[in-house]
């Protein structure tokens, strides 16, 4: 039997927090009878789900950072502390906008449903709770870059660049197709502060917050995971491609593979 690796572990809440965030969407959003107790304590999952599955991303990305940076000690401190500043500046913020929330039961063609009541600032506090983990992630996507475009020009004249080049190509496509979906994740929500938007009872302002639901879950829950799942794949093709598995293989470890695919794939 197989030890589980840290890795693993985050992977996995990712994925199941996902499904439990899936089902409480719909029981949100759907004509479901419920009481105003379960109401208000389904809306603070809903609401502190993307905080804590943010911080289990950015543990990961912080992983293959610090692989990519060769394990640098210096490095880790550094993305630890931006971390912690980033994931408890989000906590914070969204903890003063929940002061004070309450929710009402509402009977609507037969059905007990449940509203939330928030006043503007505490909406406006809500998105604002979002800047600390773009800040985050835009750092994040500047130095894997910074240091993939180092690397590559390193390994050109190595006889084993090309093998290495092609890992760090895999890791630059999985973290731009995240940061592309986190980047029009963070235009939607910045777009939510407009009062026109947020306040706005019109199908295309209910059709907008739809969209951003949709672009949420699949940043958190379908492209998260593929940070690991990508090193992973690339990983078992390597080895599967090789006749010489195991030179290849310890090109990969050598490379920061080991710690990115938790050193049990």
């Amino acid at each position: 039997m197989r030890r589980w690796s840290f890795m693993n572990v985050l992977y996995m809440c990712v994925r199941y927090i996902g499904i439990l965030y899936s089902v409480i969407s719909i029981l949100w959003y759907l004509p479901v009878s419920m009481t105003d107790t379960v109401g208000l304590t389904l809306y603070f999952i809903l609401t502190w789900i993307p905080v804590v599955v943010n911080a289990m991303l950015g543990v990961i990305i912080m992983i293959r950072i610090h692989a990519m940076y060769r394990r640098s000690k210096k490095m880790l401190i550094f993305l630890v502390v931006v971390l912690l500043a980033s994931t408890i500046a989000s906590g914070v913020i969204t903890a003063m906008a929940n002061v004070g929330v309450s929710a009402e039961e509402f009977v609507l063609y037969g059905h007990h449903i449940c509203l939330s009541e928030s006043d503007t600032d505490q909406i406006n506090l809500g998105y604002e709770s979002f800047i600390s983990t773009a800040i985050w992630e835009i750092l994040a996507f500047g130095l894997a870059v910074w240091i993939i475009i180092k690397h590559l020009r390193e390994l050109r004249q190595s006889p084993t660049g090309s093998r290495i080049g092609d890992y760090y190509t895999a890791l630059t496509k999985s973290h731009a197709f995240y940061f592309v979906a986190f980047a029009v994740m963070a235009c939607l929500t910045l777009g939510s502060l407009s009062a026109n938007i947020t306040f706005s009872s019109a199908v295309g302002s209910a059709l907008y917050t739809a969209i951003l639901q949709i672009a949420q879950a699949l940043q958190m829950f379908v492209l998260g995971p593929r940070l690991i799942l990508s090193v992973r794949e690339y990983h078992a093709k390597l080895v599967a491609r090789s006749e010489e598995g195991i030179g290849m293989t310890s090109i990969f470890f050598q490379a920061g593979g080991d710690a990115l695919t938790g050193g049990d794939v």
